[in-house]
């Protein structure tokens, strides 16, 4: 059999001979620093214009009203029971056996979640489908293998190879792999399912152009996408590489190609750990019009865990994912980063996988395809690829078992060096603040100057032939003991709750009394939740949920916020005849004699959902009640609050069910002063609010709202005020801000029960907010919200003055908890465009917060300066002029990957240049 592989390391050769020549070439011809400026602008422009395109939208609510037919549909799943046959006949300790595949298959089985999906037939990838990437001979060659039995042959020829074993049914198998992956996909499209599953062998992400690697032979996802971009016709793909090998061969397909954004998250170790590339690191950001668009996450060390992967995830791969809105997600699924496993070494559980693929899951109107790559710790491997499969089915995802760590030293600088090298073309990465060079050797000491450093080190000279026999990771016995053992402890200890109702739901037209009698046409009106419950019932929700009975409230119930004196102040109110004269004493608020029948009653009916969702009845719960409640201290009545639904509700949780951690989060516009005086000295219950403050003179105009009002006592460090000083913000702003400081701080709290503040009045369209969140948005931030506490999470109605813009977005939420589709957020304008006065004030607000709330929270360790950005080639001219201040131990600093005036710009079509896969 002959083979075209003797011309691999010639072609190495004269790549090595190409890329001196492109250097010598560079160098004497180099352009004018102004060419090279209009040229990054002019590509900068064409790229915003490219993945940014505004919507046309006819009217503010159109999305909700096209959401209104978006129902969640089946979940698909596509494997073959032959895949178990490639196996390598000469090693039966080699880490890629069918037992990958045939245990994953099995732990699915057993949690009854294979037949809760819709199966698609696999099928074979034909010849022109794998020609959209590979070249022929790679085809042939792979398929001169089929059928070969001659096993001595066979080793041979997989020697040639960097980790590579063939067996007689490989070819046949990688078919059916990438073909089961391109149907999957398409099936998405198509909208036969909603999300899908592919469990296939061999993997792809390593495959090549024209070279085998790492397992791969046809790249499954790579292939799929670029089917996807031609047959398709999408126009915005996403690939998340959650495998603890680089993806060297995906990166390199789409490397100039702005209609795929690619995330790799792998263990580097500065290039020590296989595939040992360069291409491998922070600053290969993409070339061309890709520019921006290839993002590397390296790990440098080992026992990263869920802190570390959350961190990343919150920092990079969501607000990223957010703002460039793609049409499609694709997971390549490796699970080698996952405990126990010997290859990655890292400490990912299993449960935690559903926490990743959650952030995602409503980006695309829930498009997303999961693609089996790697994982050789079976029992991580077929607990996390099934908990996948669950998530996307819809199930909760889990409470974590373990405390969540912060983010290690090491991963704080991989992360910032990643900010760093994207931040010119994303907007959504400009929270950092700059420093300049004079600061960097003049300011002693320099705590939080974050200096960008690269270390390349690099594995072994290529071999002549690569090991075929032995490659399995040396093993500690006691290390695997070890983490047997906490695997079956997180397995058992991990609670799958699945209650039978998603979603409960109060709501009762008495509350429709409490109303102004004396101002016509006053905000807090009964139509509020009146056509809230119609769209509900419209939209064909309300026969999807529960609706519970409702109850008022005892006064020992509401004296768990309040006091008894207010109480009995508020229930003799009935009997007075000079109720407006009354109301006139107090900050916006109003009587009518049904006021107090009212009151407790929306107090009462939220109880009802609390006890709902804390026995285990129901998963979520939404409460459509007024009087809203946020702004009642605990004395008085104030700002259209008459008790403080949300704080009774949280207080009970804590006492009738014995919680010790009940989260509260406050959308409304206005500051919830009720609630935060209320719990200001409680370690036990975390508030935190977002709000307009405008320095002071947005209602209730208290300094309390500001961000450095923390708590007291006990309670400091768990209040958290986000307080807006413009007007005009929206969803992009909404979305920095919970990505930012609401996620990583609830996480690190970890809630036993989330409570939202639901109000609707920073919705578009609401005559008192000035902000401009869309619905879909509130049913993006409630899905996120959704992933703590076993998903045990009640919305409460609060303010919204639009009743249109109330009704979507409360109808919004609740489609997001009985897990459809929601449309995309809006996140029109570029950064090329300029930034506008609200968003820079928002980056201001985030910063001054993280300088408060990084005291108190472990997690909040990203609140560092960057260098300043100098020119296109940024890093290559930052890192030379301050050589001496920067710890570069490399031998080859290099620029950007990608940049035009960097001679190493053809990195990516070299051959793998790598150690063998440990």
């Amino acid at each position: 059999m002959s083979s075209p592989i003797v011309t691999r390391r010639g072609a190495q050769k004269s790549k090595i001979q190409t890329r001196a020549m492109v250097k010598s070439a560079v160098t004497a011809s180099k352009p004018s620093a102004a060419l090279l400026e209009a040229k990054r602008k002019a590509k900068l422009l064409k790229m915003q214009e490219q993945s940014q395109q505004d919507q046309v939208v006819k009217d503010i609510f159109q999305n909700a009203v096209t959401a209104k037919t978006m129902l969640l549909k089946p979940t698909g799943i596509v494997y073959d029971e032959s895949m178990a046959l490639h196996r390598c006949l000469w090693d039966d300790n080699h880490p890629e056996r069918p037992e990958r595949f045939t245990r994953v298959l099995e732990r699915c089985k057993e949690l009854q979640l294979i037949e809760q999906c819709q199966r698609i037939p696999s099928r074979r990838a034909t010849k022109e489908e794998v020609l959209l990437l590979h070249s022929a001979e790679h085809y042939a060659l792979l398929q001169q293998t089929s059928g070969v039995h001659d096993e001595p042959a066979m080793e041979d020829f997989s020697s040639r190879f960097d980790s590579v074993y063939i067996h007689p049914s490989t070819f046949e198998l990688s078919l059916l792999a990438t073909g089961s992956t391109i149907d999957l996909i398409e099936n998405i499209i198509r909208g036969n399912v909603q999300n899908g599953m592919a469990i296939i062998r061999p993997p792809g992400h390593h495959a090549m152009k024209a070279e085998f690697n790492g397992y791969c032979f046809f790249n499954n996802v790579a292939i799929a996408t670029q089917y996807a971009l031609d047959i398709l016709k999408l126009s915005k793909i996403m690939i998340v590489d959650w495998d603890i090998h680089h993806g060297q061969g995906t990166q390199r397909f789409f490397y100039n190609d702005p209609r795929v954004l690619y995330f790799s998250i792998h263990r580097f170790e500065h290039g020590k750990f296989w595939p040992n590339l360069k291409e491998s690191d922070f600053d290969a950001i993409g070339y061309g019009n890709g520019l921006g668009y290839n993002f590397n996450v390296p790990l440098n060390k080992t026992k990263m865990g869920n802190g570390d992967y959350l961190a990343i995830f919150q920092q990079l791969v969501i607000p990223v994912a957010v703002e460039y809105q793609p049409e499609l997600i694709i997971i390549s699924a490796g699970y080698d980063a996952a405990l126990g496993c010997p290859e990655g070494e890292m400490e990912v559980t299993p449960a935690f996988y559903p926490h990743l693929l959650n952030s995602l899951m409503k980006l695309t109107q829930s498009r997303i395809a999961v693609v089996l790559e790697g994982g050789y710790c079976l029992d991580s491997l077929s607990e996390g690829a099934a908990l996948t499969l669950r998530t996307l089915l819809g199930g909760t995802c889990p409470t974590l078992v373990e405390k969540l760590e912060p983010p290690c030293d090491v991963l704080q600088d991989t992360i910032l060096n990643c900010i760093y090298a994207h931040r010119q073309y994303w907007r959504c990465l400009q929270i950092q603040p700059m420093y300049t060079m004079e600061e960097l050797n003049n300011v002693n000491p320099q705590p939080k100057l974050h200096k960008v450093s690269r270390l390349f080190i690099g594995g072994e000279p290529l071999p002549e032939r690569f090991p075929t026999r032995g490659t399995a990771p040396i093993t500690i016995p006691e290390v695997v003991a070890q983490n047997e053992k906490r695997l079956k402890y997180l397995k058992s200890a991990t609670k799958l709750l699945a209650p039978k109702v998603r979603v409960c739901y109060v709501y009762d037209e008495q509350m429709l009394q409490h109303s102004n009698t004396f101002e016509e046409g006053h905000p807090e009106q009964p139509e509020r939740i009146k056509r809230i419950y119609e769209m509900h019932t419209d939209y064909k929700l309300t026969e999807r949920m529960q609706q519970l009975p409702i109850r008022i409230a005892t006064t020992d119930e509401i004296c768990l916020a309040h006091t008894r004196a207010h109480v009995n102040f508020i229930r003799r109110i009935s009997d007075k005849d000079e109720l407006q004269g009354m109301g006139e004493k107090y900050n916006s608020v109003y009587f009518h004699p049904k006021t107090f029948d009212c009151a407790t009653l929306a107090a009462g009916s939220v109880l009802q959902v609390v006890d709902k969702v804390l026995k285990g009845e129901a998963r979520s719960g939404v409460c459509i009640v007024r009087p809203p409640g946020h702004h009642a201290e605990p004395d008085v009545p104030h700002g259209f609050c008459i008790f403080n639904n949300v704080a009774i509700a949280a207080q009970y949780a804590i006492r009738d069910h014995g919680l010790k951690r009940v989260l509260i989060v406050d959308w409304d516009v206005h500051h919830g002063n009720g609630t935060q005086h209320i719990f200001e000295t409680q370690s036990n219950v975390l508030y935190i609010s977002i709000h307009r403050y405008d320095n002071g003179t947005f209602f209730p105009k208290s300094k309390d709202a500001d961000y450095d009002v923390v708590g007291k006592g006990a309670g400091v460090g768990f209040n958290v005020n986000i307080p807006w000083n413009k007007k005009g913000m929206g969803d992009l702003e909404y979305v920095m801000a919970f990505q930012q400081l609401v996620m990583p701080i609830a996480y690190e709290f970890d809630p036993e029960l989330v409570l939202v503040s639901a109000g609707f009045d920073a919705a578009i369209g609401d005559p008192l907010g000035g902000c401009k969140v869309t619905p879909e948005a509130y049913g993006l931030f409630t899905h996120w919200l959704s992933a703590l506490a076993g998903g045990r999470i009640v919305l409460c109605l609060e303010g919204g003055y639009n009743v249109h813009s109330i009704s979507y977005a409360m109808t919004m939420c609740t489609k997001s908890l009985l897990g459809d589709p929601i449309p995309p957020i809006q996140v029109n304008g570029n950064i090329a465009r300029g930034l506008s006065a609200a968003y820079m004030s928002c980056v201001e607000t985030i910063q001054n917060c993280l300088n408060i709330q990084q005291r108190y929270w472990k997690s909040l360790v990203f609140n560092k300066r960057l260098p300043q950005s100098a020119g296109e080639n940024n890093n290559e001219d930052f890192l030379s002029a301050t050589m001496k201040n920067l710890d570069i131990t490399t031998v080859e600093s290099k620029g950007v990957i990608g940049c035009e005036n960097v001679a190493d710009t053809a990195v990516a079509l070299e051959p793998s240049g790598s150690k063998p896969k440990p």
